[in-house]
Formats: C-alpha cells, sequence, structure tokens
C-alpha cells in the first residue's frame, strides 16, 4: 500500500521559486503582432517551459522516491534553488543575449540531481539502488549533450541543448524496466503536481486582474473578468476534486501517466492565461484567438481525461458517452462562433460553461 509522504516546507519554497519561470514563460505568448502570435513565439514558449517543467520534476520525483527531510538533502535542494534562480533570471524570447546564463542554471539543476541519486544509491538495496544508479549514470548522457553546445553557434547551439534535453525528458522511459520495481509515492506525486498545478492557475488570476486594470473598470471589462473567474473556478473544481476524491492514491506505478500528462496540462493552462489576456485586449485576429482559445482547452480537457481515467477508481472512471458529451459540447461552440462572429465575452462564457459542465459531471 502506498504511505502518505508529506510534503515539506523546503519543497513548498522549491515551488514558489518556479512561479516567476513559470510567469515569465507565459508572457512570450502575449507578443501579439499582426494580429497572429508568431509560430516564432509559440516555439519560444514550449522551448522555454519544457526546461522549467523538467527540472521541476527532476527533484520532485528524487524526493519522491528517495527524499529524506534531512541535512543533506536540504543542502542539495537549496544548491538547485540557487541554479533555478540564475535559470529564471535567463528567460527570454532572446535567446541568444541570455544563453550562458540559462545554460548555467538548468545544467546546474541537472547536475545536482544526477549527484543526488550517485549520492544516495549505495545506501539503497535492490531494486533502490539499481534505480538510483540507472538514473544517476544515464542522466549525464543528456547533461554531456547539452553541454557540448557551448562549443557551437548559431542554430546548431540550440539543437544540440535540446537533443540532451529531449535525451533527459526520455530517459525514464527508455528505463521503464528500472522504474516499475520503485514505484512512485503516488499519494505524494499527485499532491506535488497538484500544487504546481495551482501555480498556473495563479497566472489566469492575475490574468483576470489585468483585465481590469487594463479597462478603468467598465461593465463590458468586469463582466468578462467575472466570467473568466468563473472559468478559473471550474477548472479548480474539475481537477482539485479529481485528486481528493476520486483518485487511487494507492496504485503502485512508474508514476509516467501523472509525469508527461501533466506537461501537457501545464502547458494548456499557460495558454488559458495567456488567452484571457489576448482576448479581452482583442488585438489578434478573431479566427486566430477563437483557435488559440479552443485548442488551450481542448488541450487542457484531453491530458486530464488521460491523467484521470489512469488513476481513478474503476467504478468512477468516465464512459464514453461523458467523453462524446464533453467534445460535443467544445465542438458545437466552436463550429457556432466560426461561423459567426460573437463578442469576446461570450466566448469567455462559452469557456466558462463547458468548464462547469466537465467539473460537474467529472466530479459527482
Amino acid at each position: 500500500m502506498n504511505i502518505a509522504k508529506k510534503v515539506t516546507w523546503l519543497e513548498l519554497f522549491y515551488d514558489l521559486l518556479f512561479v516567476a519561470a513559470v510567469s515569465k514563460a507565459t508572457h512570450v505568448l502575449l507578443h501579439a503582432d499582426h494580429g497572429t502570435v508568431s509560430l516564432e513565439y509559440i516555439l519560444k514558449f514550449v522551448l522555454i517551459f519544457i526546461p522549467i517543467w523538467w527540472a521541476w520534476v527532476g527533484q520532485t520525483l528524487f524526493n519522491n522516491r528517495y527524499g529524506q527531510d534531512v541535512f543533506a538533502h536540504r543542502i542539495y535542494m537549496i544548491l538547485q534553488l540557487f541554479f533555478v534562480l540564475i535559470m529564471t533570471f535567463s528567460l527570454s524570447p532572446d535567446f541568444d543575449r541570455y544563453y550562458v546564463p540559462f545554460f548555467i542554471g538548468y545544467i546546474g539543476s541537472r547536475v545536482l540531481t544526477a549527484l543526488q541519486y550517485l549520492a544516495i544509491h549505495k545506501g539503497e538495496e535492490s531494486h533502490r539502488a539499481a534505480t538510483a544508479r540507472f538514473l544517476g549514470t544515464r542522466f549525464w548522457i543528456g547533461i554531456v549533450i547539452s553541454s557540448a553546445s557551448l562549443f557551437f553557434d548559431s542554430w546548431v547551439r540550440y539543437l544540440i541543448l535540446y537533443a540532451g534535453i529531449a535525451i533527459d525528458v526520455f530517459l525514464p522511459v527508455i528505463g521503464r524496466r528500472f522504474l516499475v520495481h520503485t514505484p512512485i509515492n503516488t499519494h505524494h506525486l499527485l499532491e506535488r503536481f497538484a500544487l504546481f498545478t495551482l501555480i498556473l492557475l495563479g497566472e489566469s488570476v492575475v490574468s483576470t486582474l489585468a483585465v481590469l486594470q487594463n479597462s478603468n473598470g467598465t461593465w463590458a471589462s468586469i463582466l468578462f473578468a467575472a466570467l473568466a473567474f468563473i472559468l478559473v473556478i471550474g477548472i479548480w473544481w474539475q481537477y482539485f476534486e479529481n485528486i481528493e476524491r476520486k483518485v487511487d492514491k494507492a496504485l503502485q506505478t512508474a508514476g509516467q501517466t501523472i509525469i508527461y500528462g501533466h506537461l501537457l496540462v501545464y502547458l494548456s493552462l499557460s495558454t488559458i492565461a495567456a488567452s484571457i489576456q489576448l482576448l479581452f485586449l482583442e488585438q489578434l485576429d478573431y479566427h486566430f484567438i477563437l483557435v488559440m482559445v479552443f485548442l488551450s482547452v481542448l488541450l487542457y480537457f484531453v491530458s486530464t481525461t488521460i491523467i484521470f481515467h489512469r488513476y481513478r477508481h474503476k467504478h468512477l472512471q468516465l464512459r464514453p458517452v461523458h467523453l462524446a458529451l464533453f467534445l460535443g459540447i467544445l465542438g458545437g461552440f466552436f463550429v457556432i462562433d466560426l461561423f459567426i462572429v460573437v463578442p469576446n465575452y461570450v466566448i469567455m462564457a462559452e469557456m466558462a460553461l463547458f468548464f462547469l459542465v466537465y467539473a460537474r459531471l467529472a466530479t459527482r
């Protein structure tokens, strides 16, 4: 049985430093130009977001399997915080200008994670020792490849940097045969990912406040902000009710559905936060922002459905009729809005209604 593992105060403090990182990544999507957010900025948003997510995941998974609230582990995490600060400072669409500090921040955090596994494996036994040894040695492959980017210039350096990051990210999938014998603590991992989700929801609240601040408090802006707030509440209701009451926290797994599924959840929540501001400001082409809003919500729906279906108690899993209903509502709204130009508050009302229905049916 999965015994509950307590989240430490240092872990919570660690999360707070990622608030600034997530905020800077989300703001990349606010670069509106000629009625669109260019493919360049969308790609840069993803390329900035993935290292943030993976740096956080790396330390979180170590703490989940091996972490103890002892002096040595605290020192490792405090050093991690230092490198996270450097990485956060360097997050910018101007990659060339901040490449070196970004590299130092990201690689520094990954080196510390690899060293933690190497330091802990000698004190472990059997499968736990094998898992720590595998991760502690193999993570150096991605680190070395990414480090080789320092010897190149122009686009080649980024190709090599992200090739190393990609290998790093998919290493746990490759080494699944080790990880299944050292299952994650499901209760702790879901709680950690839920706390990071809360950070992303905070970005949507900030976007809602930005709407009011940029509007001089008109009735139209108040209505839009109120609907945006209902949308956020709908997301909160759906996500945290599932986490608290519907999932089987005693499941013994490698946790990869939670880990990789939440990358999509976090990307979607960031784009939803950006969409709230962009939709209100009306600086984008109508059809572009329409596609952006609906794709963001669809990505959130698909990713959370996959995660919670995997971990829900069998008798609480959603049936195909529910999924068809959710997709029908979302698709119906999109088709109507595609052929009939509607005000921004109508689109926001549709999204709020979708999330309320999703929350109600997915948590009853």
